[in-house]
């Protein structure tokens, strides 16, 4: 499957299109969308690959991570999923908001479905594997397409850093367990979409990544 990056204004987070070329099924992964400018750079982008949005997908339920869901869920009648242990986050979209300072009113994230550690998300021909890689939040997942050879982090890991633990469901040593048990021993190659800044691989993170270098 191909990946496509969209950079969003609110704490810059990335905000994916994985889609299939054959069926033109697609999947859109932490919806970040905060203004008509963002929503219209996204459904410009499905107009002209003339893809169909099947799934909404979360890798956790972190404001800039959901914003953009019930949105979605709207328009494009699909199902909105996130692992259940982040259901209480997504209840709380407005505290959230309120706790960063944002003055917006925001409703709480409307999921239609929860997703399990190994379960896999079919797009089309392709698929995405759900990894449960908790200590950024309860419930973070990682979507790791094995065909293809890339996996969508959430805010777990990052190129040369890992995810804070000091918001609610954070643990640092849960997520170094997590970063160790559960990424590091896909194949070096596998490129790391993350949920912040540039893309990265797992061979990358573990040679350089300071806070994993206690691992090698």
């Amino acid at each position: 499957m191909k990946v496509a990056i969209f950079h969003f204004s609110l704490f810059g987070i990335n905000t994916y299109v994985v889609y299939d070329e054959v069926t033109k099924k697609c999947a859109i992964i932490d919806p970040g969308i905060i203004n008509k400018e963002e929503e219209k750079a996204l459904d410009d982008f499905l107009k002209r690959e003339n893809l169909t949005v099947t799934h909404v997908v979360n890798t956790h339920l972190h404001l800039d991570h959901a914003i953009g869901d019930n949105l979605l869920k709207e328009k494009y009648k699909v199902p909105v999923l996130a692992h259940k242990l982040d259901l209480p986050l997504g209840e709380r979209m407005q505290q959230q908001a309120m706790m960063f300072g944002i003055d917006k009113e925001f409703q709480g994230v409307e999921l239609t479905g929860f997703l399990s550690d190994g379960e896999k998300i079919r797009i089309g021909n392709g698929e995405l594997q759900v990894i449960h890689v908790p200590g950024h939040s309860l419930g973070s997942v990682a979507l790791y397409d094995k065909a293809d050879g890339f996996v969508i982090v959430g805010d777990a890991l990052f190129n040369g850093s890992i995810g804070r633990t000091d918001l609610p469901g954070g643990d640092y040593k849960t997520l170094i367990g997590s970063i160790k048990d559960r990424l590091l021993i896909l194949p070096d190659d596998t490129v790391v979409y993350p949920g912040h800044g540039e893309p990265t691989t797992i061979g990358a993170e573990k040679r350089l990544n300071p806070y994993l270098s206690t691992l090698n």
